[in-house]
């Protein structure tokens, strides 16, 4: 890679190789300091970001000679991969780091890791440092590739350790991944956000937005394919941005486009999208490419302008709607819309709220996903005013819950007797002998089937709609809606 043909750092070569030499050294450690090879226990919480984040932990974890397993009382070593964006997904990261402090005093031996989001907030790595003595190791987002020197540090020296740099982050090419799921793949293709939405931490702790390189993320996507991934989701705090760091510049369209062409029966799917930066030619290029999944995930997070405006999201009520009508237009009822709403947010009014619930009845999404809001330290909106009570805001929260629903069921319904080619993912649950797969637009449709079929894709007629997943069976015909 030539760094001079781009605007965003990229994490050299000479560093790569020192941390495969740090693996190395590692390995040698805990294969002199235990008889068998140690466990290491992952814990994840958040974003799907999260999630291959932790799979990059891994990939090194595992050529480093440790083992995994689920539960943290078998390991040796435990890593909390954290997450900013609400407070209660950080205080159930302080409940379960906090339960772990009388197994670290019987066992003093194991290293116990903090990583993620919410380590790269000075106030909360002050905290685990004054409050939480026995976490031995915190590092931040923009580090992960480093793991293998820090955890060599953790396991030979008697100092804590935390490395959280105060930096926009850099691309790490090259790190080894260790994936949880051989049948669908994450595949992050940029990192961090330009956007500061006035209620979201993620700019502060994930840093200015940077891109992979085309030929990186096409090469990777190959190497998925050829090991039989059949869905492969493309990753970034704000996909529509992808490529604006590059030199030359390269849109998101152009990137799907161009891994639509590959050889090879897969499905691409995406997330997250801004409304501020989806375009007309993202909408055309789902619409055009018959392996880009016509899902569309857009989060709106308010029906009111006034309050658009307080979040800071740069864009309307009515451009968003001028947008989904367009992707209805193109697509029609092979368009699925899902999106995120946030409840409560500071200064909102009920008179506002019900604009959001007006939105929701005009998009007419097939699953929400809804929050009330959550301030966070050192966002702008934890400053603002927030004169409504949290039972007031759970009251509005039911209500848009309610109605989203209602919406949910009619959706569904509008699919019974329709055909789709469907990606067998795993194990039902309407029954013990059923399976589960998702259709282009996202949705469930569990039928009776063998476990044999996942990691297929297979041809699935809706019997029955249900509020949030279907019930179909298996057809042999090829032809399908969608």
């Amino acid at each position: 890679m030539n760094e001079s043909t781009r605007k965003t750092a990229v994490v050299s070569n000479d560093e790569l190789e020192k941390q495969r030499r740090f693996m190395h050294k590692v390995s040698a450690v805990i294969t002199a300091g235990y008889s068998e090879k140690p466990k290491a226990c992952v814990i994840t919480y958040g974003c799907q970001q999260n999630v291959a984040d932790s799979e990059k932990i891994k990939g090194m974890l595992e050529l480093m000679g440790y083992d995994f397993t689920d539960n943290r009382l078998e390991a040796k070593l435990i890593i909390f991969n954290t997450c900013a964006v609400r407070e209660h997904a950080e205080d159930r990261v302080f409940g379960n780091v906090g339960s772990l402090k009388s197994y670290k005093r019987e066992n003093p031996d194991i290293i116990i890791a903090l990583c993620g989001c919410m380590m790269q907030q000075k106030h909360i790595a002050d905290k685990i440092k004054r409050s939480y003595p026995f976490v031995d190791l915190v590092f931040g987002t923009h580090v992960i590739h480093c793991l293998p020197e820090l955890l060599y540090r953790a396991l030979t020296g008697r100092k804590r350790i935390f490395e959280i740099p105060d930096m926009d982050g850099a691309i790490a090419e090259g790190v080894p991944v260790k994936r949880d799921n051989d049948k669908k793949a994450w595949l992050p293709i940029m990192y961090g956000c330009n956007n500061f939405c006035s209620y979201c931490i993620v700019p502060y702790v994930r840093g200015r937005e940077r891109s992979r390189e085309k030929a990186d993320i096409i090469n990777e996507f190959k190497e998925l394919v050829s090991q039989g991934y059949k869905e492969i989701t493309l990753l970034g705090q704000n996909v529509n941005s992808y490529g604006k760091d590059l030199i030359p510049q390269v849109s998101f369209s152009q990137l799907l486009r161009e891994l639509n062409s590959l050889d090879g029966d897969f499905r691409i799917r995406f997330m997250t999208s801004h409304p501020k930066d989806c375009t007309k030619e993202l909408i055309e290029t789902m619409a055009s490419c018959d392996k880009v999944a016509q899902h569309l995930h857009l989060p709106f997070q308010s029906g009111s302008n006034r309050v658009l405006k307080a979040m800071n999201r740069h864009y309307t009520r009515e451009q968003y709607l001028e947008l989904i009508n367009y992707a209805k237009e193109l697509m029609g009822d092979e368009l699925s819309i899902t999106s995120d709403i946030i409840v409560g947010f500071p200064g909102e009014t009920y008179d506002e709220f019900r604009e959001t619930l007006s939105l929701v009845e005009e998009v007419k999404a097939t699953s929400l996903f809804t929050f009330i809001y959550s301030p966070r330290k050192g966002t702008p909106a934890a400053e603002m005013d927030d004169p409504v009570s949290s039972e007031e805001k759970s009251r509005w929260f039911k209500e848009l819950t309610d109605l989203q629903e209602k919406i949910s069921a009619q959706q569904m319904a509008l699919h019974k007797g329709k055909t789709f080619k469907c990606y067998v993912y795993g194990k039902g649950r309407l029954a013990d002998n059923y399976v589960a797969a998702r259709n282009d637009g996202n949705l469930i449709i569990e039928f009776e089937g063998d476990e044999s079929l996942i990691g297929t894709f297979q041809n699935i007629k809706v019997i029955e709609p249900l509020t949030f997943v279907m019930r179909g069976e298996i057809v042999k015909e090829k032809n399908y809606e969608y």
